[in-house]
């Protein structure tokens, strides 16, 4: 396929060409963190495709993984000097509406619909979510919580959409009173630097921050990622957490039950997609069109 516009809901045909480019780029990044001792594990949809599909659950459209925060910042830092940049680039949440580091392949378009306004890296993705400690105490734990979603406010700068009328409002006035991206940048600066201040090794248990505040709010025991067990995913053994099971199963409940028929559906809204040609060549067409 070359390049689709999209006004409907990919097809499966359409999903697969995805996952498979997607693969490419997992696998990339697989060699580079083996390479350079960096741990990660398939989490989200991946872990269960892995165990219940033995690789992408039919309908996924995405990669995530998890990967704790020491190797987080050092995958960071490192990945210029060990990386083909040409064809793989580190892309910080900063800029992007997002709210972690992904790894795209520069040779693809793949934009989304929340983008299509910015000029960045519109390369196919897979997203790198950081896992943090997470504090025994509710007040510090529930103080790590606020920082996470001042955070997350201020490096996206959107008001939450999907969490009701009032967290909007209150969103969109935050923003309104600090409209300076500067300003902003220095509050979630210091947010980041609150929230991830837990060492995972001092702590009982771990938590994600940057995933939205549905799955900022799960504390997992710390054991269950206390090392990797190797998977089948799409002909490749791929890291999940040790304690995957208790893991799906806090999150997802009976994670190998399928959901009901019209829940199987990709759930990123992509306004475009070419996989064999760079995004680059689509600034002013598909993105940064001067007439929006």
């Amino acid at each position: 396929m070359n390049n689709k516009f999209k006004d409907k809901v990919l097809t499966q045909q359409e999903v697969r060409e995805i996952q498979l480019k997607s693969l490419e780029i997992l696998l990339y990044f697989k060699n580079i963190c083996d390479q350079n001792n960096l741990t990660f594990y398939l989490c989200g949809g991946c872990c269960i495709g892995s165990i219940r599909h033995s690789g992408f659950i039919p309908w996924d459209d995405d990669i995530d993984v998890f990967m704790p925060r020491k190797d987080y910042n050092k995958l960071q830092k490192i990945w210029d000097s060990v990386a083909d940049t040409e064809k793989y680039s580190c892309c910080e949440a900063e800029g992007r509406r997002n709210l972690v580091v992904n790894i795209s392949d520069n040779t693809t378009t793949y934009i989304n619909e929340l983008q299509v306004d910015m000029d960045i890296n519109h390369g196919l993705m897979i997203d790198i979510i950081p896992l943090d400690g997470c504090p025994s105490g509710s007040l510090k734990r529930k103080m790590q919580m606020f920082w996470a979603l001042i955070y997350s406010l201020y490096i996206t700068q959107i008001a939450p959409r999907n969490h009701g009328n009032l967290t909007k409002l209150i969103g969109g006035l935050m923003l309104a009173i600090v409209p300076i991206k500067g300003v902003r940048k220095k509050i979630w600066k210091f947010a980041e630097k609150k929230m991830t201040q837990y060492d995972i090794d001092d702590c009982e248990y771990i938590t994600e921050l940057c995933s939205g505040t549905t799955y900022m709010k799960n504390k997992y025991p710390k054991k269950l990622f206390s090392g990797v067990s190797y998977k089948e995913f799409e002909g490749h053994l791929m890291p999940v957490p040790k304690g995957y099971d208790e893991y799906l199963k806090m999150v997802f409940g009976n994670y190998m039950e399928l959901p009901p028929e019209n829940q199987r559906i990709p759930k990123h809204n992509v306004m475009f997609y070419d996989l064999n040609n760079s995004y680059t060549q689509y600034k002013g067409e598909y993105y940064c069109r001067e007439d929006k």
